[in-house]
């Protein structure tokens, strides 16, 4: 019903859209005619701006393109083609192969696994592949999985993980970002415990909710003030015909991305005030910086319903793994097991979703590690996303990342 309503409104308000978008062609096709004394008038600008808001305003459920065609190793340009490594029913182990012939350090990127598709960590890839052989987990929308494809649940996530570090082989490395963080260390420790070869030889948390009751956030205490049949009863929705995956019960992306939106609502009206005021007076720079940015926002993706509902339960309302209670296929977790693999934590020092200690707190659970194979990094002056994205990032965190991989490559 939840899914059928959201159509619905989409249905609804397509032919405004479809109105908008005409009525901006109509403009720009009059425009490249060349200048005219009625499209040179103060209020021609100002109908585009707003045409061009009313035809943006819309979801889209396809991943977007990375985009990374090339990056500088060395003193020379090299070309960065996507390969599929390896692709499962709700993920495709992505490799960003690169035409050089000298061996680098393979890294894992552990995207997140919610309401945006790992596009979202293009910057933090991007960043990364001059220095290493980079693959990324590029999970699947939920929606266009069939149910033919059976459950994915938390478990299956870890599963996925250790399939896809098998795939790189030994001597790699795994690099978390955000939510996954605890499926990261929960996989490094089940491999240490198996001694299975391709244990990566360091493992980087960076923004994720290992202990959730250190500092609550807002996030944290939204996942807490219900019991889990809350979350199912109200927020788990029925994919619907015509989609792959119709039958299959996930939790909506655009349900998430409500959510995201609503907490900071005052700064997405701004933001598109703004672009209205760019578009208006011919910044196209600043406007094309905040489309591209919305662009990726506005993309989203479903969860499957158990591997949503789980990771509430199990990471945000009981915190299985600091009290020593998570279990991997009914076996108990020892994260004590974990004492080859190097690990590096990283927090924002103005996160509001992962607060500060989260993540650390990963270090005192690993108590069969050295200290030398221990790192924190603290990063001043930034939020959760500048953790893994923008300047701060490329200029200040991922030196420290760099070194950690190399330090036991």
């Amino acid at each position: 019903m939840l899914y059928r309503a959201y159509q619905a409104h989409n249905n609804f308000f397509e032919p405004a859209k479809s109105f908008a978008r005409t009525s901006l062609a109509w403009l720009d096709m009059w425009r490249s005619k060349g200048p005219t004394p009625w499209m040179e008038t103060p209020w021609v600008d100002s109908l585009a701006a707003g045409f061009e808001l009313v035809s943006r305003a819309e979801l889209s459920h396809t991943r977007p393109n990375y985009g990374i065609e090339s990056v500088t190793v060395g003193n020379r340009e090299v070309a960065v083609t996507e390969e599929p490594a390896l692709t499962l029913p709700f993920g495709t182990l992505l490799h960003f192969k690169k035409d050089i012939e000298a061996p680098q350090p393979k890294v894992l990127v552990v995207a997140p696994l919610s309401g945006h598709f790992a596009t979202l960590l293009r910057n933090t890839v991007r960043t990364m592949l001059p220095d290493n052989d980079v693959y990324i987990t590029d999970w699947h929308n939920a929606r266009d999985v069939s149910m033919e494809a059976g459950r994915f649940g938390f478990d299956d996530f870890v599963t996925y993980l250790i399939r896809f570090m098998e795939e790189l082989g030994p001597k790699s490395h795994i690099v978390a970002v955000c939510q996954p963080c605890v499926q990261a260390l929960i996989a490094v420790a089940v491999m240490s415990m198996r001694n299975n070869p391709a244990t990566p030889r360091s493992m980087t948390l960076m923004a994720g909710p290992v202990d959730t009751r250190i500092s609550p956030t807002k996030v944290n205490k939204l996942a807490t003030e219900n019991p889990i049949e809350w979350f199912e009863r109200n927020l788990i929705a029925t994919v619907p015909h015509p989609h792959e995956g119709a039958g299959r019960k996930v939790y909506p992306g655009f349900m998430q991305l409500t959510a995201f939106v609503s907490m900071n609502a005052p700064r997405h009206m701004q933001a598109h005030r703004d672009l209205y005021e760019h578009l208006v007076n011919g910044d196209d720079a600043e406007a094309e910086r905040i489309k591209q940015f919305y662009d990726e926002y506005f993309a989203v993706m479903d969860m499957p319903a158990e591997f949503y509902l789980e990771t509430v339960q199990w990471v945000f309302q009981e915190a299985r793994l600091p009290k020593g209670e998570q279990t991997y296929e009914g076996e108990p977790i020892d994260l004590g097991a974990i004492r080859r693999t190097a690990l590096l934590t990283v927090e924002g020092e103005r996160d509001d979703i992962c607060a500060l200690g989260q993540t650390a707190v990963a270090h005192s659970l690993c108590t069969g590690l050295r200290a030398h194979k221990k790192q924190h990094y603290l990063q001043p002056g930034v939020g959760h996303y500048g953790v893994f994205s923008g300047r701060r990032w490329e200029g200040q965190v991922y030196p420290t990342v760099r070194n950690v991989i190399l330090t036991n490559n």
